[in-house]
C-alpha cells in the first residue's frame, strides 16, 4: 500500500514538474493581434467591461464584430479602424465618449450597425459621420446631444432606423431631415426631447412610411390646434408611432412647464379648434381599386417638374428604373408606375418620392391600391330562356285552370278531380266530423276474430248512437269506424228524433 502511494506522489509531481516547464505548449493559441484580455472568436472580438480607457492598439484584421461597449473610452483616435476592413458592427455604447471628430470613421465603408447609445455626446458636426455610406442603423439614444448640424446625416444615404431619443434636442428639420434620404428611412425616434417648435406643413409633407415611424411622444409640443387635428388623424388611422404611445403625447397649454396635458385625453382643451385648420395639411391619398390580371399605371404628379423620381412599394420596397427585382413592377422613363398584370400582393400604398431643383427630397404623392378578384358575370341567354319558359309555363297552367272542364263522369262523386277517370281520385281533405269521431268508436264482433270457422265480414260495422247533448238540436251524432264507406251510406238507417229519445238510445247498437 505504501509502495502505490509512493508511485501516485511521484506521478503527480512529474506532471507538476512538466506542466511549469511547457505550460505554454497545452494553451491554445490566440488569434494574431488579439487585444490583451479581449476575448476574440471567429470574426467576434468582444472587449466589453474590461474598463479600457483608451482603444487597443492592435486589432485583428478578421474582426466584423467589435464590441467596446460598457468601458470608459473617452475618444477616438482619427484612422483607428483602417485595420478592420470587414466590420459590419460596431458597439460603443456605454461609455464616455464627449465628441466624434473628423476621420473616425474613415475605412469603415462596410459598417451596418453603429451603437453610440448612453455616452455623453453633446453634439454631431457636418463631417462626424463621413466614411459611413453603407449604414443601416445608428443608435444615438440617451446622450446629451443638443445641437445636429443641418447637414449631419447627409453622407447616410442608406440608413433606415435613426434613434435620436432621450436627449436634449430642441428642434428638428423635418424639411430636409439633416441631410437624410427619406426614400430609405423607416424609423425616426425623437421621443423624450425638449422639442417644442414643430412645423406642422413639414410634418404632414413626409411620406407615409415615415410618418409611421416618426415618434414624437415626451416632448413638451405646444397645444397648437393644427398639431392637434394632424396628430389626432394619424392616430384614427393606426399609425403606430402614434397609437402606441398616445398617452405620452403631451402639450404645453401654456409656457410653463407644469402645464403639461395629454394630447387625447384632455379634449376640452381643443373644443375651440375649427376642423377647417387642418383640412389642407395633407395631401389625402388617391384610392383606386383593380382586379387581379389587369394594368395599372401609376403618375407621380408633383407641384414642379422632378428631376429624379422613385418608388416606395407596399412591401417597403425602393423601385427605381428598370422596376423590381421580381420584375412585375416598371418604372418607366416619365417616372410612372406601371403594372402589367395587377396580383394579389400589390395591394396597398405606393409612395412616390420626387426630387428636383423646386422640390423638396420628401415631396410625395401616394396611391391606396386596393386588388380584388373578378366576379363571374351571370350568363344573360341562360336567365332570359328560364325567365320565359316560367312565363309560358304559368300561363298554361292558368288557362287550364279556367278552361278546361271537369271529368263528367266524376261529377256526382265530387267536384275536384284530378283527370278523368273510371274511379273518382278525390283531392285531399280535411278529416270531416265523422271521421275525427271514430277514434272513440270501438269495433264489437259477435264472433272472435281468432274463429277458423267464421269470417268478419268487411262490410259490418257498428255505429254507437252518443247521447244528446245541448247544441244539437235534436240531431244524432254518430261515430263510424274507419273504414266506412260514405260513398254508399244507404246501409245505415238512423232516425234522429228529440232529445229524450237520442238520450235513451244512446247505448244501443245498429247493425249493417
Amino acid at each position: 500500500m505504501a509502495r502505490l502511494v509512493l508511485q501516485s506522489t511521484l506521478l503527480c509531481l512529474l506532471r507538476v514538474g512538466l506542466g511549469t516547464q511547457d505550460s505554454d505548449s497545452f494553451l491554445p493559441h490566440a488569434p494574431h493581434n488579439c487585444p490583451h484580455k479581449c476575448v476574440c472568436a471567429a470574426d467576434l472580438l468582444d472587449c466589453a467591461g474590461l474598463g479600457l480607457r483608451e482603444v487597443p492598439v492592435t486589432l485583428p484584421a478578421a474582426a466584423a464584430d467589435l464590441d467596446l461597449s460598457h468601458n470608459g473610452l473617452q475618444r477616438l483616435p482619427p484612422g483607428w479602424l483602417a485595420p478592420l476592413s470587414r466590420l459590419r458592427a460596431l458597439h460603443l455604447n456605454h461609455n464616455e465618449l464627449e465628441a466624434l471628430g473628423r476621420g473616425v470613421f474613415t475605412n469603415a465603408s462596410g459598417l451596418r450597425l453603429l451603437d453610440l447609445s448612453s455616452n455623453a455626446l453633446r453634439a454631431l458636426g457636418r463631417h462626424d459621420l463621413d466614411g459611413l455610406g453603407a449604414l443601416e442603423t445608428l443608435l444615438l439614444f440617451n446622450n446629451h446631444l443638443a445641437h445636429l448640424d443641418e447637414r449631419a446625416f447627409h453622407r447616410l444615404g442608406t440608413l433606415s432606423r435613426l434613434y435620436l431619443g432621450c436627449n436634449k434636442l430642441s428642434s428638428f428639420s423635418f424639411n430636409h431631415l439633416h441631410g437624410l434620404g427619406a426614400a430609405h428611412l423607416r424609423i425616426l425616434d425623437l421621443s423624450s426631447n425638449h422639442i417644442g417648435r414643430t412645423p406642422v406643413p413639414d410634418l404632414a409633407a413626409l411620406p407615409a412610411f415615415l410618418k409611421n415611424g416618426l415618434y414624437l411622444h415626451d416632448n413638451p409640443l405646444p397645444c397648437d390646434c393644427r398639431l392637434y387635428h394632424l396628430l389626432r388623424r394619424w392616430h384614427q388611422r393606426g399609425l403606430s408611432a402614434v397609437s402606441d404611445f398616445a398617452r405620452e403625447y403631451t402639450c404645453l397649454a401654456f409656457k410653463v412647464p407644469d402645464s403639461r396635458v395629454r394630447f387625447f385625453a384632455h379634449s376640452r382643451v381643443f373644443e375651440n379648434c375649427s376642423v377647417a385648420l387642418a383640412q389642407d395639411l395633407e395631401r389625402p391619398e388617391e384610392q383606386l381599386h383593380v382586379q387581379v390580371g389587369q394594368s395599372l399605371r401609376l403618375h407621380c404628379n408633383t407641384s414642379a417638374p422632378a428631376l429624379r423620381v422613385a418608388w416606395v412599394s407596399p412591401q417597403h420596397e425602393l423601385l427605381v428604373a428598370p422596376g423590381s427585382r421580381n420584375g412585375s413592377i416598371a418604372v418607366l422613363a416619365d417616372g410612372s408606375l406601371a403594372i402589367g398584370s395587377v396580383q394579389p400582393w400589390h395591394e396597398g400604398v405606393f409612395v412616390c418620392l420626387a426630387t428636383g431643383p423646386r422640390l423638396h427630397h420628401n415631396q410625395t404623392h401616394e396611391y391606396n391600391v386596393s386588388v380584388s378578384f373578378p366576379h363571374p358575370e351571370p350568363d344573360a341567354f341562360n336567365t332570359g330562356f328560364t325567365t320565359l319558359l316560367g312565363c309560358a309555363v304559368g300561363l298554361t297552367l292558368v288557362l287550364l285552370y279556367l278552361f278546361a272542364p271537369p271529368c263528367p263522369g266524376c261529377r256526382r262523386c265530387c267536384r275536384r278531380t284530378c283527370h278523368c277517370c273510371r274511379r273518382c281520385r278525390r283531392w285531399p281533405q280535411t278529416p270531416s266530423p265523422l271521421r275525427e269521431l271514430s277514434a272513440q268508436s270501438s269495433v264489437l264482433s259477435t264472433t272472435p276474430p281468432d274463429t277458423p270457422s267464421r269470417k268478419a265480414s268487411v262490410h259490418k260495422h257498428v255505429v254507437f248512437l252518443e247521447p244528446g247533448r245541448r247544441g244539437l238540436n235534436g240531431r244524432v251524432q254518430l261515430a263510424v269506424a274507419e273504414d266506412f264507406d260514405l260513398y254508399n251510406p244507404s246501409g245505415l238507417r238512423l232516425k234522429a228524433g228529440s232529445e229524450s229519445t237520442s238520450s235513451t238510445a244512446s247505448e244501443g247498437l245498429v247493425m249493417t
